[in-house]
């Protein structure tokens, strides 16, 4: 099925890749004015090696680099209670009536690309997502039990090691940047479980960024069928190098629609780096919150379309602060990439180097500007000191943190937050039942603000009757009252 789609589509791309003068002198001048030199070029294969025009070598290349993810991990539940427990009577047949703690397996079924011979697999973090046992299955069936070297949730990427005798075969990067809507692609994955399975499409469309599918918006759009199962397979291009990671896709049946995603081999490369290197994945920031430009406020802004990403605040020192950058300015391009919104400026800062000196178009009181910025990691000011609430308060049971740029990042908040966080909560807890929730903000108890853990615990553990506590959820500030 791939060579014939694969034969007819380079053929059709071959003849039609004809200047004028040669189709003028093969099918004489008057085909040229008329209507039917569509039909007249679009003919079948003429010779043998027409019909022998196929991607199989690109898969041959290729296809030995991905590899099938499994993982699994036991999940253990607990005993429930009999509606005749405290009964007499009852008891006396049927016991206390508690049924004992079960066991059951989750598996996690997924694909992964080889990217160094040494064995360094990335694959989606989705996949391998709190199981303990990841097995990984070569194309040529062999089994290794894999190592997490490092996941990412904000990219949906997870990185991991496997031991094998020999050199293993992997994929080279492409440079996603210089990919373009139109470009031909192959997606390699193993969907439903079924076994390696290859889809062609093109690259339907570059820089997603409102797929809501992990902290950093920013896509590959391509029609190659991708289902379930790809999640973590290889999306190459026409020479066989990685071009981007299957993500996932649009669909409400959960089959193809001709609309999936890829991270892109920029934002993959980077993850990996930072684990092979054992670092810490900490990606530069900009040191200011910024929103997209809305239809509206380009309106407001004088701005001949909605596009670019404006300024709400900086944090004074950072990056943006001491380029001259201001609250209000609108980014348009950075190092001559354009910016299309808040999402897209954050994934073009968060993919380079730290130190690096950026060139910033922006647009300030209707005129064009330019500045340089050197970029640098986000401070962990004023530092993490998580703190687990106890006592009797509506907080108990909460993990809170104090905020900070870096932190900030890691939760997906907004960079310049401050205060103190919701980092963890035992679901049991009152706070759980009421809807409290991690990253939600604690602002003030009893009036008072609070701004470190340690001052939040100092006044949650007051002996009071009566709480009155202020939380910022995101979306807006809610009071939340306890007590007489």
């Amino acid at each position: 099925m791939i060579r014939i789609f694969g034969s007819v589509f380079l053929f059709l791309f071959a003849v039609t890749d004809v200047s004028a003068q040669a189709v003028e002198e093969k099918y004489g001048e008057d085909v040229l004015r008329g209507s039917d030199i569509d039909s007249e070029i679009r003919m079948t294969p003429r010779s043998m090696s027409d019909l022998k025009l196929s991607f199989a070598p690109i898969v041959g290349r290729a296809a030995p680099a991905v590899v099938n993810v499994f993982s699994k991990r036991v999940v253990r539940t607990s005993g429930s209670r009999s509606p005749f427990s405290g009964d007499p009577f009852f008891e006396q047949f049927f016991g206390r009536g508690f049924s004992a703690p079960q066991e059951r397996v989750q598996n996690s079924l997924g694909s992964g690309v080889i990217v160094s011979p040494d064995g360094v697999i990335v694959t989606n973090n989705h996949v391998i997502e709190k199981m303990t046992e990841i097995k990984v299955v070569l194309h040529d069936r062999r089994e290794f039990e894999a190592e997490v070297l490092l996941a990412d949730p904000q990219t949906d990427l997870a990185v991991l090691r496997i031991s094998a005798s020999e050199p293993l075969p992997f994929l080279e990067f492409a440079n996603s940047d210089r990919a373009e809507v139109g470009d031909v692609v192959l997606a390699i994955g193993n969907p439903f479980g079924v076994g390696q399975t290859v889809t062609s499409g093109i690259i339907s469309a570059l820089a997603r960024t409102q797929v809501s599918i992990s902290d950093y918006q920013f896509f590959i759009q391509t029609d190659a069928a991708i289902n379930p199962g790809n999640s973590g397979g290889a999306l190459v291009d026409i020479d066989g190098r990685l071009v981007g990671v299957n993500s996932a896709i649009y669909s409400r049946s959960g089959g193809s629609n001709g609309i999936g995603f890829a991270i892109p081999s920029r934002m993959v490369k980077q993850v990996i780096a930072s684990a092979v290197d054992g670092g810490e994945l900490t990606r530069p920031w900009i040191g200011a919150s910024t929103s997209t430009i809305t239809p509206e406020l380009s309106r407001v802004l004088n701005l001949d379309r909605p596009i670019g990403a404006i300024i709400d605040d900086v944090w004074k020192g950072g990056p943006a602060d001491t380029a001259g950058l201001k609250p209000g300015d609108v980014i348009l391009k950075i190092d001559g990439a354009p910016v299309y919104d808040a999402e897209t400026l954050r994934y073009r800062i968060g993919v380079s180097d730290s130190d690096k000196t950026a060139s910033v178009a922006y647009k300030r009181d209707g005129k064009d500007r330019t500045a340089k910025m050197t970029l640098s990691l986000p401070p962990d000011e004023p530092g993490r000191d998580p703190h687990v609430l106890e006592g009797s308060h509506p907080l108990s049971g909460v993990t809170v943190d104090n905020l900070s740029p870096r932190y900030n990042d890691e939760l997906g908040l907004d960079p310049l937050l401050t205060g103190v966080a919701v980092t963890d909560l035992n679901p049991r807890s009152y706070g759980a039942r009421k809807g409290l929730r991690r990253g939600y903000r604690i602002l003030s108890v009893n009036g008072q603000a609070v701004k470190t853990a340690v001052e939040l615990e100092r006044e949650i553990s007051k002996r009071v009757t009566r709480w009155e506590i202020e939380i910022d959820t995101g979306e807006r500030v809610v009071p939340w009252t306890v007590g007489r």
